[in-house]
């Protein structure tokens, strides 16, 4: 596994820890004006150690073909699950909001995966980069909104409202990213495009069953 694979482990645990906590605050003991800066406090190892285990494996030459793959699946599995614990009160989120950030990280997983397998990898944007430090900057942004809400210096209605247009503009900006993910990569996708359809010269095989 190495260092930075089990830094990127981590980051997955937080995640339900994050939406029990925002849930069932009662149940762990914590208070209403202290629920925001518990989960200010799990989001920021989060995003630490997104930072951390990238580092330590160029540092320590712990860069693996496991961790090329890992490390953007804990990404999109850290982030969507916070913007799907705000999908519940206070936040109320709408749902098919956050729907836009699961479709975006799954093409663009499942285009690197099938990519790899077959021996090529899909160069990283940069679009990409900015994609998850604008979704880490709007939970961040909610979380504090959060905070101001439990001192009674901002209503629920607006709230509830910045939320929605905050991560409103980082599910465009998450679009706007899979787009040129994919207008950037289109020779390679073309690539595997023609390497999945058949040729006619290519027997499809079959295999009859054997007689007993």
């Amino acid at each position: 596994m190495g260092i930075a694979n089990y830094i990127t482990f981590t980051r997955i645990l937080i995640s339900p820890l994050f939406m029990l906590f925002y849930i069932y605050p009662t149940f762990f003991g914590i208070q209403e004006i202290q629920l925001p800066f518990v989960l200010l406090f799990l989001l920021s190892i989060s995003e630490l150690s997104d930072a951390l285990d990238g580092y330590i494996a160029r540092r320590f030459n712990q860069i693996s073909e496991f961790g090329k793959i890992f490390d953007p699946m804990a990404d999109s599995i850290a982030r969507i699950s916070v913007f799907l614990t705000f999908t519940h009160p206070p936040i109320n989120l709408p749902l098919p909001l956050i729907f836009i950030f699961l479709y975006r990280d799954s093409i663009t997983s499942t285009l690197r995966t099938i990519c790899a397998l077959r021996g090529f990898a899909l160069a990283a944007r940069t679009s990409g980069k900015i994609k998850a430090i604008v979704q880490a900057i709007a939970s961040f942004i909610i979380l504090f909104l959060m905070i101001l809400h439990s001192m009674g210096s901002l209503s629920l209605t607006n709230l509830q409202s910045y939320s929605y247009w905050i991560v409103l503009a980082a599910a465009l900006y998450a679009l706007l990213s899979l787009l040129d993910y994919i207008y950037s990569n289109r020779h390679y996708i073309a690539k595997l495009a023609e390497q999945s359809s058949p040729t006619p010269s290519s027997p499809i095989p079959f295999n009859l069953p054997t007689a007993k």
